[in-house]
């Protein structure tokens, strides 16, 4: 097996545990602890995943990329195993705090920045954008199978006398086998150069890469889906059904719009891609409370989430091919942990801003920043081009 299919493999498994715990986590917590502990132990978790991504940026290479996913995986399977075992607070908020435990498939923490620094070295510049491509759609595609999964334990719960969190094991199993396959990667995943200063001379683009990350991921934060549900509610009275299936639509659209985005960006270039799918998307988000009756703007909502996230393969292709090799740990973990800090300050956005979503504030604010932050990033690194496109350029 190559290193490309461990790495796929890996991605899935670790979706499929983490789509899982993404439903079995908010009904643990649901009916063991209060609200406020309930928040506590879901901010550790995103917490827990920025402050352990920015260490593995910073250390990753050093230890080994692949020693340090192995560990990572351990460490994951050991939480997962508290979650199992024990029902006191504390206890699952330290496991939470390991990084390793994320309250949705998609999740953006250590796994993710050592996986974007190994698949460029595991396959060729041309092959690179798609390879990312097909991993993010299979985190779309094993996480939404998993967060179908989680509907069983309910079930055998009323057949069999077996506690919810029993059910945990799963996905320590999950970790476990992990271990197993991150073991057999190939030293063609590791640094060119051990033991190096993590960030030198991709400082300055890293930094600058960061902010603009940040700024989309505050966009972001005005229209979590609890304030688009909140929206949807209190203008039309949508049902509760209705809502479930076009959040169900928007993940498969996304998941297709990966493998589309790859093959746009081969024709007009990263940035372009990045740029030239999220802007759009943006404007329809912001066009949802314009819309006249439900229809329409269920349809704007969905055709913004069919391009909302076309640019996330092609953007981590982009951070590593425009840094450093052997820096481009770093970069996926500064950057990662970047969008992850801003990513955590969201429930607390959103959440602000749910009592005035009913007029679209919310939307027009979230879609107005993600605009910027499109405008910026194209103006700011349209001529900064990976190595591929400048060969195509000089050829």
């Amino acid at each position: 097996m190559s290193d490309v299919r461990r790495i796929l493999l890996l991605r899935g498994l670790r979706s499929f545990a983490y789509g899982f715990t993404s439903v079995l986590v908010g009904v643990h917590l649901a009916d063991l602890v209060s609200a406020p502990r309930a928040g506590a132990i879901l901010t550790a978790t995103l917490a827990g995943a920025a402050f352990w991504t920015f260490l593995v940026g910073a250390r990753g290479d050093r230890i080994g990329r692949r020693r340090l996913y192995v560990a990572l995986s351990g460490v994951m399977a050991g939480a997962m195993g508290v979650f199992a075992a024990t029902d006191a607070f504390w206890a699952l908020l330290v496991a939470s705090l390991s990084g390793t435990v994320a309250a949705t498939a998609l999740e953006a923490g250590p796994f993710v920045a050592l996986e974007q620094a190994m698949i460029p070295g595991a396959v060729e510049a041309s092959r690179r954008t798609r390879t990312f491509g097909r991993y993010n759609s299979v985190a779309a595609i094993v996480g939404a199978v998993g967060a179908l999964a989680a509907g069983g334990p309910a079930a055998l719960r009323d057949a069999l006398p077996v506690a919810s969190q029993r059910f945990f094991l799963i996905p320590a199993g999950l970790a476990l086998a992990s271990m197993l396959v991150a073991a057999r990667l190939s030293d063609a995943v590791e640094a060119p150069i051990r033991g190096a200063r993590p960030l030198t001379k991709s400082r300055a683009r890293v930094a600058k890469l960061s902010a603009l990350f940040a700024l989309d991921s505050l966009g972001g934060g005005f229209v979590v889906q609890a304030a688009i549900v909140y929206w949807f509610r209190s203008r039309y009275g949508t049902s509760v059904e209705i809502l479930g299936l076009v959040f169900f639509g928007t993940g498969m659209l996304q998941a297709v719009s990966f493998t589309v985005a790859t093959r746009l960006a081969e024709r007009i270039g990263l940035i372009n891609t990045m740029v030239f799918t999220h802007l759009p998307s943006n404007l329809l988000l912001a066009a949802v409370p314009l819309a006249p009756n439900e229809p329409a703007a269920i349809a704007l909502l969905l055709g913004r989430f069919a391009l909302s996230q076309m640019d996330v393969p092609v953007r981590q292709s982009y951070v590593v091919a425009v840094v450093e090799p052997e820096e481009r740990t770093a970069a996926a973990g500064f950057t990662t942990t970047v969008r992850s800090a801003a990513q955590a300050a969201g429930p607390a956005i959103g959440g602000a801003t749910i009592p005035i979503a009913g007029s679209g504030v919310p939307f027009f604010i979230g879609g107005g920043l993600k605009v910027i932050y499109d405008v910026l990033l194209w103006v700011t690194f349209r001529r900064v081009k990976p190595p591929e496109e400048r060969a195509a350029d000089d050829s």
